[in-house]
Formats: structure tokens, sequence, C-alpha cells
């Protein structure tokens, strides 16, 4: 059993890992990386910002010069991020605000491994305003950690007495405060966050539905198909083939 949650676990961080260049080198790993600061996942940014912008394959020359094409490369980046930033709640002038420090810092800098570094703090930078945005109506701890533990592990089965003991309190106790802070059961939140997630494997991978139905920990590929048709108001398989076509389209359009 342990050993097939660690293979669960290891399955899952490769998906979330996978880095095949977020500019112009592959559209939907480009997407799938916007779509993790978006959600405030820092955890998962920092793990794909290990490579150095400076040295990743498949960007386009936008200049004869090196330094400057690179520049180039990283405000398309920053604008990028604040616009999905602002998508995802931010305040319009707090984002463009972030991205406006980093294209100066990066206008002055002198070397390539200089904006690699601006570029790593950029996308950190961004992803954290965004899970704090996302927690800013929490104001227990224990309700707080409880979500930091179902973002990082969504790979596994979530219990009440495990999310309890994480947090230092009695299950009855965060229950109730969870309830209160978020609006939502703590099931219903797991759940929630589950079929996100799924959504984007949908859309960003090619995993079958089974196959992330068991790495997000569903009872069976049946429950999973069938949460999220009332969630989504569509199958899985319905719900990859309308948001691609769509993203094509929007690709296609930029």
């Amino acid at each position: 059993m342990e050993d097939n949650m660690l293979e669960q676990e290891r399955t899952v961080r490769e998906y979330l890992q996978r880095e095949e260049g977020f500019l112009r080198a592959g559209y939907f790993p480009e997407m799938e990386f916007y779509s993790y600061v978006k959600a405030g996942n820092v955890k998962r940014v920092k793990e794909l910002c290990v490579e150095p912008l400076h040295k990743k394959e498949g960007m386009g020359v936008l200049s004869d010069k090196p330094l400057q094409s690179l520049k180039y490369h990283f405000a398309i980046t920053a604008a990028l991020l604040a616009r999905y930033c602002i998508e995802g709640g931010m305040e319009l002038s707090d984002s463009y605000g972030i991205s406006d420090v980093y294209i100066r810092k990066a206008d002055r800098a002198r070397h390539e491994e200089e904006i690699s570094e601006l570029h790593r703090q950029m996308c950190i930078d961004y992803t954290k305003h965004m899970k704090n945005l996302r927690k800013k109506t929490i104001t227990s701890l224990p309700v707080a950690k409880a979500i930091d533990f179902i973002y990082d592990h969504l790979h596994m089965r979530i219990t009440m007495p495990m999310l309890a003991e994480y947090a230092e309190v009695s299950s009855g106790y965060l229950s109730r405060e969870f309830k209160k802070e978020t609006g939502e059961t703590v099931s219903g939140y797991i759940r929630r966050k589950k079929l996100e997630t799924a959504g984007n494997m949908l859309i960003y991978s090619e995993l079958s539905t089974l196959e992330i139905s068991e790495i997000l920990a569903f009872p069976s590929q049946s429950y999973f198909t069938e949460v999220f048709r009332r969630e989504k108001g569509m199958t899985p398989s319905k719900y990859r083939e309308v948001n691609r076509f769509r993203n094509e389209i929007g690709k296609n359009n930029r």
C-alpha cells in the first residue's frame, strides 16, 4: 500500500514538474506553468524554475544580440504573468506594478545570468502573491495549514483526522473553523481542488481519464467521471475536447 502511494506521488510530481519550455517552446506546457502561478502553487513553480531562463531551449530569437533577446523574452513573461494573475483576482495596479519593477531591473542587467535569476524571483514573487490572495480571508492558522496540506497532497486520499493532526487541532474544531472561514466543508473543498487540478490535466496533458482519476486518488474512474460531470456540466472527455479547441483558437489569435 505504501509503495503504491509513493508511486502515485512520484507520478503526480513528474506531471507537475514537466518542463518543456514555456516560451514558444510548447503551448500546453506554457499554459500549464502559468496555471500554477495563478493558483499560488509556490512549491511547483520553484521546481519548474530550476532551469535558468537563458539555458531553456525553443525560445525564438528576438534580437541579434543574445542579451537583448533574453530581455525581450523576460518582458513577455512579465506581461503574461501580470495578465494571468489579474485573471486570478490580483488587483490590476498591483499586478502591473510588480511587472514594472522587474522589467526595470532586467533592463539594467548586464549578464544573462542576472536576467535568469530575476526571472526566477519574479515568477516566485507573483506566485507568492497569488497564494496570499487565495488565503487572504483566512485568519485561523489551523485552517491555513490545512489548506496548504491539501494543495500539497492532492495525489492522495486526504482525511479529516489527517488534516487535524497536521493542523494540531481536533477534527471537530477544524471542521467548524474551516466551514466558517471558507464557506465550504473540508470534503467539498478537497473535491473542488482535485477537480480543478483534473481539469488542468485534461487540457494540458495526454493522461487518460483513468490515469488522472488514479493520480488524484479518486475511488474509481466512474466516480471521478460522475463528480466531474456534476461539477463541470460535462464529462472529462468532453471537457478536454471543448477546452483544447478554445485554447487552440486563443493560440492562433495571439
